[in-house]
């Protein structure tokens, strides 16, 4: 077939972009060279033929939508990398790969009109952009990653208390919303001053280390677990009473009173006071939930450290 346009291909073969022209039947009119040289087909090879009989692998769906489209519109249409990373599966040709591996593509479609303003045929302009991709993924891979440090406890890798505030703030207000419960327990560790002067700052940060360690083995991954402050850790536990919560509070106190941390050849023996409470009608106020969960934190120290006291139940009698 002879090509429709032999005087735009000397022009096009200058561009440091893909261009080709299909018509309405997806039968390719002119093909340039950088789509020669990234492609298996030359233009002599693949003018006259349809475009979906050499590339099979295209989303040809998608793209008979977009052709149709400017047919249809007769406007032109742009799809960026962000929105599918390349039409036709090219080599990116770089020596370093960022991480991909295949050229990533802005693509334009553009109407070329008939003397009767009918559109005729569409022009598709693929441009490289697989250094502006890389780039930006970088970009947000580091903003990921200064997201997720800025909301990490260094020590314990447990969230820090500014971030784990926050998500108890936005749970208690979905709470809220569809009349649910979240119940909170807050632990302290006992005599941990002690540990530090006894066995040194890097006994306590081990012993701070082991305990965050046991809380993620025994919470559920919907539980959202946090170090507080110092020795002190909290945990919300969304969609559970306070029944369960005071199993799951005691089963903590356990795990952390009754296995020693090893340090040096010593056995560091820990344990913690806990004190829980759960959310109700009357009073889903994350402030609120805090100051009972911490109350009842303060009464099982005063009571002799070592053991779970339930918010409710102490201001039972009241």
């Amino acid at each position: 077939m002879t090509n429709k346009f032999p005087y735009a291909e000397d022009v096009v073969d200058c561009i440091d972009n893909g261009v080709f022209v299909v018509d309405k039947n997806f039968k390719v009119h002119l093909w340039n060279d950088f789509m020669s040289i990234h492609s298996r087909f030359s233009a002599d090879q693949i003018i006259g033929l349809k475009l979906f009989e050499c590339f099979p692998e295209l989303p040809q769906k998608w793209f008979e939508r977009k052709v149709k489209s400017i047919y249809l519109l007769k406007n032109q249409s742009y799809t960026s990398w962000e929105q599918r990373p390349y039409l036709f599966k090219f080599p990116h040709g770089r020596s370093v790969t960022g991480g991909v591996e295949h050229m990533y593509q802005n693509c334009c479609f553009t109407p070329i009109f008939d003397l009767d303003n009918n559109v005729e045929c569409v022009c598709v302009t693929i441009k490289n952009v697989t250094d502006l991709a890389i780039k930006a993924k970088q970009l947000k891979d580091a903003v990921v990653q200064l997201e997720h440090i800025s909301s990490i406890d260094g020590l314990t890798q447990l969230y820090n208390r500014a971030h784990w505030e926050q998500r108890f703030k936005t749970e208690v207000e979905r709470v809220k919303r569809y009349k649910s419960k979240v119940s909170l327990i807050m632990f302290d560790m006992d005599h941990f001053k002690k540990i530090n002067d006894q066995y040194g700052h890097l006994a306590g940060d081990k012993v701070l280390k082991q305990t965050a360690e046991r809380c993620l083995n025994l919470f559920r991954s919907v539980d959202v677990i946090g170090r507080y402050g110092g020795e002190e850790f909290c945990i919300f536990l969304p969609e559970t009473d306070i029944t369960n919560t005071g199993l799951v509070a005691e089963k903590l106190r356990h795990i952390i009173a009754d296995t020693p941390v090893n340090f040096k050849s010593k056995e560091i023996f820990i344990s913690a006071s806990i004190g829980f409470t759960c959310s109700s009608e009357k009073e889903n106020n994350y402030e609120t939930l805090i100051k009972e969960a911490d109350d009842a934190l303060y009464i099982a120290k005063n009571n002799g450290r070592n053991q779970c006291i339930n918010f409710l139940d102490s201001t039972s009698d009241d």
